[in-house]
Protein backbone atom coordinates (compact mmCIF):
# COMPACT_ATOMS: atom_id res chain seq x y z
CA UNK A 1 0.00 0.00 0.00
CA UNK A 2 0.94 3.71 -0.79
CA UNK A 3 0.90 6.74 1.15
CA UNK A 4 -1.64 7.84 -1.34
CA UNK A 5 -3.69 4.76 -1.29
CA UNK A 6 -3.47 5.06 3.09
CA UNK A 7 -4.65 8.88 2.83
CA UNK A 8 -7.67 7.61 0.60
CA UNK A 9 -8.57 4.74 2.58
CA UNK A 10 -8.47 6.74 5.74
CA UNK A 11 -11.76 8.18 5.42
CA UNK A 12 -13.30 4.62 5.06
CA UNK A 13 -11.12 2.31 6.80
CA UNK A 14 -12.30 2.18 10.90
CA UNK A 15 -8.71 0.87 12.16
CA UNK A 16 -6.72 3.89 9.88
CA UNK A 17 -8.69 6.00 11.13
CA UNK A 18 -9.05 5.79 14.47
CA UNK A 19 -5.38 5.11 14.72
CA UNK A 20 -4.13 8.14 13.06
CA UNK A 21 -6.56 9.98 15.06
CA UNK A 22 -5.44 9.22 18.30
CA UNK A 23 -2.02 9.46 17.16
CA UNK A 24 -2.45 12.85 16.10
CA UNK A 25 -4.17 13.83 18.93
CA UNK A 26 -1.77 12.58 21.39
CA UNK A 27 1.07 14.39 19.31
CA UNK A 28 -0.56 17.28 19.75
CA UNK A 29 -0.87 17.44 23.64
CA UNK A 30 2.52 16.23 23.80
CA UNK A 31 3.74 18.95 21.63
CA UNK A 32 1.24 21.76 23.82
CA UNK A 33 2.72 20.27 27.13
CA UNK A 34 5.92 19.53 26.12
CA UNK A 35 6.72 22.92 25.28
CA UNK A 36 6.62 23.85 29.20
CA UNK A 37 8.77 20.98 30.27
CA UNK A 38 11.67 22.19 27.86
CA UNK A 39 10.80 25.58 28.48
CA UNK A 40 11.55 24.49 32.67
CA UNK A 41 14.56 22.86 31.43
CA UNK A 42 12.92 19.74 32.82
CA UNK A 43 13.61 17.38 29.58
CA UNK A 44 14.41 14.69 31.65
CA UNK A 45 10.60 14.71 33.22
CA UNK A 46 8.94 12.97 30.45
CA UNK A 47 11.81 10.18 30.42
CA UNK A 48 11.34 9.81 34.23
CA UNK A 49 7.74 9.77 34.59
CA UNK A 50 7.09 7.38 31.70
CA UNK A 51 9.32 4.68 33.27
CA UNK A 52 8.11 5.24 36.52
CA UNK A 53 4.93 4.08 35.18
CA UNK A 54 6.03 0.79 34.45
CA UNK A 55 5.67 -0.45 37.50
CA UNK A 56 1.85 0.61 38.11
CA UNK A 57 0.80 -0.91 34.85
CA UNK A 58 2.59 -4.33 36.30
CA UNK A 59 1.01 -3.84 39.69
CA UNK A 60 -2.78 -2.90 38.50
CA UNK A 61 -2.56 -6.43 36.74
CA UNK A 62 -1.46 -8.25 40.08
CA UNK A 63 -4.45 -6.51 41.80
CA UNK A 64 -7.04 -7.19 39.62
CA UNK A 65 -5.92 -9.67 37.20
CA UNK A 66 -6.88 -7.68 34.24
CA UNK A 67 -5.67 -6.50 31.17
CA UNK A 68 -8.00 -3.68 30.72
CA UNK A 69 -6.18 -0.78 29.53
CA UNK A 70 -8.50 1.87 31.59
CA UNK A 71 -7.27 -0.25 34.89
CA UNK A 72 -3.78 -0.61 33.63
CA UNK A 73 -3.51 2.97 32.55
CA UNK A 74 -4.83 4.34 36.16
CA UNK A 75 -2.04 2.14 37.80
CA UNK A 76 0.68 3.80 35.28
CA UNK A 77 -0.80 7.69 36.19
CA UNK A 78 -0.89 7.07 40.06
CA UNK A 79 2.53 5.42 40.08
CA UNK A 80 3.63 8.26 37.43
CA UNK A 81 2.84 11.09 40.11
CA UNK A 82 4.43 8.75 43.15
CA UNK A 83 7.50 9.70 41.03
CA UNK A 84 6.85 12.97 40.25
CA UNK A 85 6.50 13.66 43.91
CA UNK A 86 9.78 11.42 44.86
CA UNK A 87 11.31 13.79 42.31
CA UNK A 88 10.43 17.11 44.04
CA UNK A 89 11.01 15.56 47.13
CA UNK A 90 14.50 14.17 46.54
CA UNK A 91 15.39 18.16 44.89
CA UNK A 92 13.59 20.18 48.18
CA UNK A 93 14.90 17.83 50.91
CA UNK A 94 18.24 16.82 50.28
CA UNK A 95 21.42 19.00 48.39
CA UNK A 96 20.67 16.79 45.29
CA UNK A 97 20.25 18.65 41.79
CA UNK A 98 17.38 17.62 39.88
CA UNK A 99 19.15 15.29 37.23
CA UNK A 100 20.24 13.18 39.87
CA UNK A 101 16.72 12.55 41.51
CA UNK A 102 15.39 12.58 38.30
CA UNK A 103 18.01 9.47 37.10
CA UNK A 104 17.28 7.84 40.46
CA UNK A 105 13.59 7.64 40.71
CA UNK A 106 13.78 6.39 36.57
CA UNK A 107 16.29 3.85 37.35
CA UNK A 108 14.63 2.81 40.37
CA UNK A 109 10.97 2.48 39.32
CA UNK A 110 11.96 0.85 36.03
CA UNK A 111 14.04 -1.66 37.70
CA UNK A 112 10.95 -2.53 40.07
CA UNK A 113 8.23 -2.41 36.48
CA UNK A 114 11.16 -4.70 34.86
CA UNK A 115 11.12 -7.20 37.92
CA UNK A 116 7.67 -7.25 38.16
CA UNK A 117 6.92 -8.35 34.43
CA UNK A 118 9.49 -11.16 34.55
CA UNK A 119 7.93 -12.33 37.45
CA UNK A 120 4.30 -11.60 35.94
CA UNK A 121 5.56 -13.36 32.97
CA UNK A 122 6.57 -16.60 34.55
CA UNK A 123 3.00 -17.07 36.46
CA UNK A 124 1.44 -20.07 34.89
CA UNK A 125 -1.52 -18.06 33.86
CA UNK A 126 -2.16 -17.12 30.03
CA UNK A 127 -3.91 -13.83 30.54
CA UNK A 128 -0.47 -12.33 31.15
CA UNK A 129 0.61 -11.69 28.00
CA UNK A 130 0.76 -8.65 25.80
CA UNK A 131 1.59 -6.38 29.35
CA UNK A 132 5.01 -6.28 27.35
CA UNK A 133 3.59 -3.73 24.44
CA UNK A 134 4.03 -0.81 27.10
CA UNK A 135 7.50 -1.01 26.51
CA UNK A 136 7.43 0.19 23.05
CA UNK A 137 4.16 0.72 22.49
CA UNK A 138 1.66 -0.85 20.21
CA UNK A 139 -0.82 1.87 18.14
CA UNK A 140 -3.22 -0.88 16.51
CA UNK A 141 -4.80 -1.47 19.95
CA UNK A 142 -6.35 2.02 20.09
CA UNK A 143 -10.06 1.81 19.75
CA UNK A 144 -12.55 4.68 19.36
CA UNK A 145 -12.85 4.87 23.24
CA UNK A 146 -8.90 5.65 23.53
CA UNK A 147 -9.24 8.46 21.07
CA UNK A 148 -12.21 10.10 23.03
CA UNK A 149 -10.63 10.01 25.88
CA UNK A 150 -7.37 11.45 24.51
CA UNK A 151 -9.88 14.44 22.67
CA UNK A 152 -11.64 14.91 26.15
CA UNK A 153 -7.91 15.10 27.96
CA UNK A 154 -6.64 17.84 25.02
CA UNK A 155 -10.23 19.59 25.52
CA UNK A 156 -9.71 19.81 29.30
CA UNK A 157 -5.86 20.63 28.89
CA UNK A 158 -6.70 23.54 26.41
CA UNK A 159 -9.07 24.95 29.00
CA UNK A 160 -6.86 24.91 31.82
CA UNK A 161 -4.17 26.73 29.70
CA UNK A 162 -6.14 29.32 28.96
CA UNK A 163 -7.49 30.04 32.24
CA UNK A 164 -4.23 29.93 33.85
CA UNK A 165 -2.13 31.31 30.66
CA UNK A 166 -0.78 34.13 32.80
CA UNK A 167 0.35 32.21 35.69
CA UNK A 168 2.34 29.83 33.58
CA UNK A 169 3.86 32.75 31.47
CA UNK A 170 5.12 34.45 34.14
CA UNK A 171 5.97 31.37 36.50
CA UNK A 172 7.98 29.92 33.32
CA UNK A 173 10.41 32.69 33.27
CA UNK A 174 10.56 34.21 37.19
CA UNK A 175 9.31 32.24 39.83
CA UNK A 176 10.75 34.46 42.50
CA UNK A 177 8.42 37.39 40.79
CA UNK A 178 5.37 34.89 40.44
CA UNK A 179 5.85 34.72 44.06
CA UNK A 180 5.92 38.22 44.77
CA UNK A 181 2.57 38.82 43.13
CA UNK A 182 0.91 36.30 45.23
CA UNK A 183 0.11 33.20 43.09
CA UNK A 184 0.34 30.09 44.37
CA UNK A 185 2.96 28.50 42.90
CA UNK A 186 3.01 25.39 43.84
CA UNK A 187 -0.66 24.72 43.02
CA UNK A 188 0.85 26.13 39.33
CA UNK A 189 3.51 24.00 39.29
CA UNK A 190 1.60 20.88 39.91
CA UNK A 191 -1.42 21.35 38.06
CA UNK A 192 1.06 21.70 34.86
CA UNK A 193 2.89 18.76 36.05
CA UNK A 194 -0.17 16.96 36.45
CA UNK A 195 -0.79 17.39 32.99
CA UNK A 196 2.12 16.50 31.57
CA UNK A 197 1.86 13.11 33.70
CA UNK A 198 -1.27 12.47 32.14
CA UNK A 199 -0.55 12.98 28.68
CA UNK A 200 2.68 10.66 28.92
CA UNK A 201 -0.22 7.78 30.78
CA UNK A 202 -2.20 8.62 27.86
CA UNK A 203 0.63 7.63 25.45
CA UNK A 204 1.85 4.57 26.97
CA UNK A 205 -0.22 2.52 24.61
CA UNK A 206 0.46 4.49 21.86
CA UNK A 207 4.76 5.18 22.21
CA UNK A 208 5.68 3.08 25.14
CA UNK A 209 7.42 3.34 28.22
CA UNK A 210 10.85 3.82 26.38
CA UNK A 211 10.25 6.11 23.33
CA UNK A 212 7.35 8.69 25.73
CA UNK A 213 9.94 10.85 26.26
CA UNK A 214 10.88 11.60 22.51
CA UNK A 215 7.38 11.79 21.89
CA UNK A 216 7.25 14.90 24.57
CA UNK A 217 10.06 16.62 24.11
CA UNK A 218 11.05 16.78 20.29
CA UNK A 219 8.03 18.74 18.93
CA UNK A 220 8.46 21.28 21.66
CA UNK A 221 12.26 21.44 20.60
CA UNK A 222 11.55 21.86 17.04
CA UNK A 223 9.05 24.44 17.75
CA UNK A 224 11.71 26.35 20.15
CA UNK A 225 14.05 27.20 16.91
CA UNK A 226 11.21 28.60 15.34
CA UNK A 227 10.15 31.22 17.48
CA UNK A 228 10.61 33.69 21.01
CA UNK A 229 7.08 33.66 21.37
CA UNK A 230 5.48 31.32 24.22
CA UNK A 231 2.29 31.33 22.98
CA UNK A 232 3.26 30.47 19.10
CA UNK A 233 5.45 27.82 20.43
CA UNK A 234 3.04 25.56 22.25
CA UNK A 235 0.99 26.47 18.92
CA UNK A 236 3.19 24.94 16.77
CA UNK A 237 4.72 22.27 18.84
CA UNK A 238 1.24 20.97 18.73
CA UNK A 239 1.02 20.95 14.81
CA UNK A 240 4.30 19.45 14.45
CA UNK A 241 3.18 16.65 16.96
CA UNK A 242 0.09 16.16 15.28
CA UNK A 243 2.11 16.00 11.80
CA UNK A 244 4.97 13.58 13.74
CA UNK A 245 1.90 11.25 14.39
CA UNK A 246 -0.13 11.35 10.82
CA UNK A 247 3.26 11.02 8.97
CA UNK A 248 4.63 7.80 11.38
CA UNK A 249 1.29 6.17 11.55
CA UNK A 250 1.03 6.45 7.61
CA UNK A 251 5.03 5.25 6.85
CA UNK A 252 4.15 2.45 9.62
CA UNK A 253 1.08 1.57 7.67
CA UNK A 254 2.26 1.06 4.22
CA UNK A 255 5.27 -1.10 5.06
CA UNK A 256 6.14 -4.07 6.58
CA UNK A 257 7.35 -4.63 10.19
CA UNK A 258 7.43 -1.37 11.07
CA UNK A 259 6.06 -0.47 14.55
CA UNK A 260 4.26 2.51 14.57
CA UNK A 261 5.44 4.31 17.92
CA UNK A 262 9.21 4.15 16.98
CA UNK A 263 8.37 5.35 13.46
CA UNK A 264 6.49 8.93 14.96
CA UNK A 265 9.55 9.10 16.66
CA UNK A 266 12.10 8.89 14.02
CA UNK A 267 9.67 11.53 12.00
CA UNK A 268 9.84 13.66 15.08
CA UNK A 269 13.53 13.22 15.04
CA UNK A 270 13.27 14.38 11.29
CA UNK A 271 11.52 17.60 11.90
CA UNK A 272 13.98 18.48 14.63
CA UNK A 273 16.43 17.85 12.75
CA UNK A 274 15.41 20.53 9.69
CA UNK A 275 14.69 22.83 12.13
CA UNK A 276 17.69 23.35 13.50
CA UNK A 277 19.02 22.88 10.13
CA UNK A 278 16.90 25.67 8.33
CA UNK A 279 14.62 27.71 10.71
CA UNK A 280 15.86 31.40 10.19
CA UNK A 281 16.77 32.11 13.41
CA UNK A 282 18.57 29.67 15.01
CA UNK A 283 19.10 27.66 12.62
CA UNK A 284 22.75 25.88 11.73
CA UNK A 285 22.63 26.95 7.76
CA UNK A 286 21.29 30.95 8.39
CA UNK A 287 23.44 30.86 10.91
CA UNK A 288 26.85 30.09 8.76
CA UNK A 289 25.21 32.26 6.35
CA UNK A 290 25.10 35.47 8.65
CA UNK A 291 28.38 34.55 9.76
CA UNK A 292 29.89 34.48 6.09
CA UNK A 293 28.50 37.79 5.28
CA UNK A 294 29.15 39.49 8.62
CA UNK A 295 32.77 38.71 7.84
CA UNK A 296 32.23 39.69 4.21
CA UNK A 297 31.00 43.17 5.35
CA UNK A 298 34.04 43.00 8.49
CA UNK A 299 36.62 42.32 5.40
CA UNK A 300 34.97 45.20 3.37
CA UNK A 301 34.82 48.04 6.32
CA UNK A 302 38.82 46.87 6.69
CA UNK A 303 39.53 47.59 3.24
CA UNK A 304 37.88 50.97 3.46
CA UNK A 305 39.49 52.39 6.22
CA UNK A 306 42.74 51.69 4.81
CA UNK A 307 41.69 53.42 1.70
CA UNK A 308 40.54 55.91 3.74
CA UNK A 309 44.20 56.21 5.47
CA UNK A 310 45.77 56.40 2.05
CA UNK A 311 43.05 58.80 0.88
CA UNK A 312 42.95 61.42 3.72
CA UNK A 313 47.06 62.32 2.95
CA UNK A 314 45.45 64.06 -0.56
CA UNK A 315 43.93 67.18 -0.62
CA UNK A 316 41.88 65.45 -3.27
CA UNK A 317 39.72 62.20 -1.65
CA UNK A 318 38.87 61.44 -5.25
CA UNK A 319 42.66 61.26 -6.38
CA UNK A 320 43.36 57.67 -8.60
CA UNK A 321 45.87 55.33 -6.42
CA UNK A 322 47.01 51.94 -7.75
CA UNK A 323 45.65 48.72 -6.81
CA UNK A 324 48.99 47.10 -6.68
CA UNK A 325 49.33 49.06 -3.34
CA UNK A 326 46.43 47.14 -1.79
CA UNK A 327 48.16 43.60 -2.80
CA UNK A 328 49.51 43.60 1.19
CA UNK A 329 46.53 44.14 2.76
CA UNK A 330 44.98 41.26 4.61
CA UNK A 331 41.06 42.32 3.60
CA UNK A 332 41.77 43.15 0.28
CA UNK A 333 40.25 40.64 -2.62
CA UNK A 334 39.02 41.61 -6.23
CA UNK A 335 35.76 40.51 -5.53
CA UNK A 336 35.56 43.07 -2.19
CA UNK A 337 37.13 45.70 -4.55
CA UNK A 338 33.89 44.90 -7.08
CA UNK A 339 31.52 44.79 -4.23
CA UNK A 340 32.80 48.17 -2.56
CA UNK A 341 32.30 49.83 -6.42
CA UNK A 342 28.76 48.47 -6.18
CA UNK A 343 28.34 50.26 -2.60
CA UNK A 344 29.47 53.17 -4.57
CA UNK A 345 32.01 53.55 -2.03
CA UNK A 346 34.82 53.39 -5.14
CA UNK A 347 35.49 54.26 -8.44
CA UNK A 348 37.60 51.90 -10.63
CA UNK A 349 39.49 52.87 -14.07
CA UNK A 350 41.84 50.37 -15.32
CA UNK A 351 44.33 49.55 -12.43
CA UNK A 352 43.33 52.42 -10.19
CA UNK A 353 40.87 53.64 -7.47
CA UNK A 354 39.75 56.17 -6.14
CA UNK A 355 37.51 57.38 -3.17
CA UNK A 356 34.04 58.85 -3.56
CA UNK A 357 32.65 61.11 -1.31
CA UNK A 358 30.10 58.38 -0.23
CA UNK A 359 33.25 56.02 0.74
CA UNK A 360 34.84 59.05 2.44
CA UNK A 361 32.42 59.49 4.88
CA UNK A 362 31.22 55.99 5.70
CA UNK A 363 35.42 55.52 6.41
CA UNK A 364 34.64 59.02 9.01
CA UNK A 365 32.07 57.10 10.69
CA UNK A 366 33.05 53.51 11.08
CA UNK A 367 36.16 55.61 12.93
CA UNK A 368 34.14 57.95 14.68
CA UNK A 369 32.17 54.54 15.83
CA UNK A 370 35.32 52.94 16.89
CA UNK A 371 36.51 56.42 19.00
CA UNK A 372 33.30 55.79 20.65
CA UNK A 373 33.55 52.30 21.56
CA UNK A 374 36.61 52.82 22.79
Amino acid sequence: MSISEYFNLLWTDYTLRTITLGTAVLGAICGMLGSFAVLRKQSLLGDAISHAALPGIAIAFLITGSKDTYILLLGALICGLIGTFWIRGITTKTHLKSDTALGLVLSLFFGFGMLLLTYIQKQPNANQAGLDKYLFGQAATLVESDVFIMIGVTGVCLIILLLFWKEFKIMLFDMDYTKTLGFNVRFIDSLITFFIVLAIVLGLQTVGVVLMSAMLLAPAAAARQWTNSLGTMVILAAIIGALAGIFGTAISATQNNLSTGPVIVLVAAVFVLFSFIFSPGRGILFREIRFRQNRNDLQLKKTLQFMYDIAKTHQNISHPHAIRILNNFQGFSKNSLRKMEEKEWITLKGQEWSLTNIGFEEAKNLYNQQLKDE
